[in-house]
């Protein structure tokens, strides 16, 4: 059922505008990145590690995040259109399978972008003149920014389905990516979704995670996607939506 689920997803998107935007930002964030890396390069000596700084900054602070919650948005916004919600509410599909259909595609966007951000990441310092090796962190960021994205996606698909307005969730997504970068300043950081995904990319720090700050920030979003998966599953089981 959850493989249907799935498919289903994936079809509504296979026409849609939303991969011209999976691109867009990424390349947005690359090209200011890398012209304030190559503008500043007396003062940003650290090549690849300074490079991310910049494009992780543009990137990981704020297009990233309003990626996913603009995703998150588009892919409720069949069901908030025409009254599909009451085919949805009465189709012999469980609530958790269209919930987790969505969440499992979003992730694999994500995936997508992630894999396209690397890509323009190292053209970009390629352009620039770096001809050092990669950052050997540079693959761990990417994969525990993917983590955290796993955890914005599912908070940011609680808010869709419940707030009909497109453009209301992605302005709220906005904000949070702004309290985010404050719970990281005043060292909070693992206790917002947010902030995990600067974390998780060194966006601001590039010096590696300890095992044990890796193990909390695991542990962290895991229990993050879990307990907003349960509690959005809950409401579309118990209340009636809006259509």
């Amino acid at each position: 059922m959850l493989r249907r689920c799935v498919c289903a997803e994936w079809m509504k998107l296979r026409h849609s505008y939303i991969w011209m935007i999976l691109m867009i930002l990424p390349v947005v964030s690359v090209l200011i990145g890398s012209a304030n890396f190559y503008m500043n390069q007396g003062v940003l000596t650290k090549k690849w590690y300074s490079l991310w700084s910049q494009v992780g900054l543009f990137y990981g602070e704020f297009f990233f995040p309003i990626l996913i919650a603009i995703c998150c948005a588009y892919m409720w916004r069949m069901e908030h259109h025409n009254k599909n919600w009451n085919m949805i509410m009465t189709a012999p599909v469980s609530k958790t399978g269209i919930f987790l259909a969505k969440l499992i595609v979003v992730g694999g966007l994500m995936i997508f972008v992630q894999i396209l951000i690397f890509i323009l990441y190292f053209l970009g310092g390629k352009l620039v003149g770096i001809t050092d090796e990669l950052p050997k962190e540079l693959f761990g960021w990417l994969f525990r920014g993917w983590i955290a994205a796993l955890t914005i996606s599912a908070l940011q698909l609680a808010l869709s389905m419940r707030i009909r307005s497109f453009a209301a969730p992605i302005g709220i997504g906005l904000c949070a990516a702004f309290l985010g970068l404050g719970m990281y300043v005043v060292h909070l950081g693992f206790l917002f979704p947010h902030s995990l995904l600067t974390i998780g990319m060194g966006v601001l720090s590039q010096t590696g995670l300890s095992a044990g700050e890796r193990l909390i920030f695991m542990l962290t979003n895991l229990s993050y996607i879990a307990a907003i998966s349960i509690v959005a599953i809950h409401r579309m089981r118990k209340s009636d939506v809006e259509a």
